[in-house]
């Protein structure tokens, strides 16, 4: 017997099942002020749950899945879980603020200093991965409240990578040819495909409840360096490079989230209009489509991609 003297039920689901559990249980109960849910992960259970045959199909209004969505959603958290998983992550707290400029500070330092290794360190901070990720989960659901609290958080936290490390150019010298540093300058081809398995990363880690460390370097690497590089050529009044490590940053923006979004559709994230979701899909797609003209013509502002700073 639960407080208030309503009834308790436990059972143990399947991670695939879980969303439409909660759906049903939400449409025949939810009226009630006693109802709620609690979703827990179980690691193990004595004795051993075997798994049982599936229920016969009922009668649902739902689209029933794809072969595809039923194999990429069967270890998926429900959408509940998501929401979240990410919800707490993209208010702009002194912790979010402090781990932004941490990370780019760090990151410009080793960057300026050639230490490769300083550089993997402050991407571990990974400030960036939700906010991104729930700007993606935004556009795939239709979730408009989700998409302007990420979108404030990224531009909030872009802004302050930018500050910090221009604050930082003025106080330290700067080679503008280290190679860390004027490599976030250079875009190529690969660098798209980069920023697209970063973002497909991390929805696979998000979506599995896997631990985010390791796939928020892979974001990090995509979004964090190239702010920093932004923020210090700016320091040292280089605009070119400035705006070139900008670029690289805009460009991994864009593909992180078409990644994100193409991710949550084919996990059977379920979008409240399929045609917003699509429209919002198109306009990121139709960004990228300009950024591979401008990668693949090597110029941008009437400057060579990668030759050396102020070569034509």
């Amino acid at each position: 017997m639960a407080p208030g003297g309503a009834e308790k039920f436990s059972a143990i689901v399947r991670g695939h099942e879980v969303e439409p559990l909660l759906g049903e249980l939400s449409n025949a109960f939810g009226q009630s002020a006693l109802f709620s849910v609690v979703v827990l992960n179980v690691e193990a259970s004595l004795p051993a749950c075997d798994e049982v045959a599936a229920a016969p199909p009922r009668e649902v209004t739902l689209r029933a899945q794809t072969p595809l969505e039923r194999f990429l959603s069967r270890d998926r958290i429900s959408t509940d879980e998501l929401y979240d998983d990410v919800a707490d992550a993209i208010d702009l707290s002194w912790s979010f603020v402090a781990t932004v400029v941490l990370s780019a500070v760090i990151a410009a330092l080793g960057m300026r200093s050639g230490q490769t290794a300083v550089v993997i360190g402050a991407m571990v901070i990974a400030p960036f991965l939700k906010p991104n990720l729930a700007l993606a989960m935004a556009a795939t659901v239709g979730d408009w409240r989700l998409g302007l609290r990420s979108l404030r958080t990224l531009i909030a936290g872009g802004a302050l990578a930018v500050v910090s490390t221009a604050l930082l150019g003025r106080f330290v010298d700067v080679d503008p040819l280290a190679s860390e540093l004027h490599s976030r300058t250079l875009v190529h081809l690969a660098d798209i495909a980069l920023a697209l398995a970063s973002g497909a990363a991390g929805v696979l880690a998000l979506s599995h409840g896997a631990s985010a460390p390791l796939v928020g370097v892979m974001i990090a690497v995509a979004l964090v360096p190239p702010l920093a590089a932004t923020g210090l050529y700016a320091g040292v009044g280089n605009g070119e490079l400035s705006l070139r490590a900008l670029f690289l940053f805009a460009n991994n923006l864009v593909c992180i989230n078409i990644a994100g979004i193409a991710g949550f559709l084919l996990q059977g994230l379920p979008p409240r209009r399929w045609r917003i979701t699509m429209l919002i899909l198109a306009v990121w797609v139709m960004l990228l489509g300009v950024f591979v003209a401008m990668v693949a013509s090597r110029t941008m502002f009437g400057i060579a991609w990668t030759g050396a700073p102020g070569s034509h």
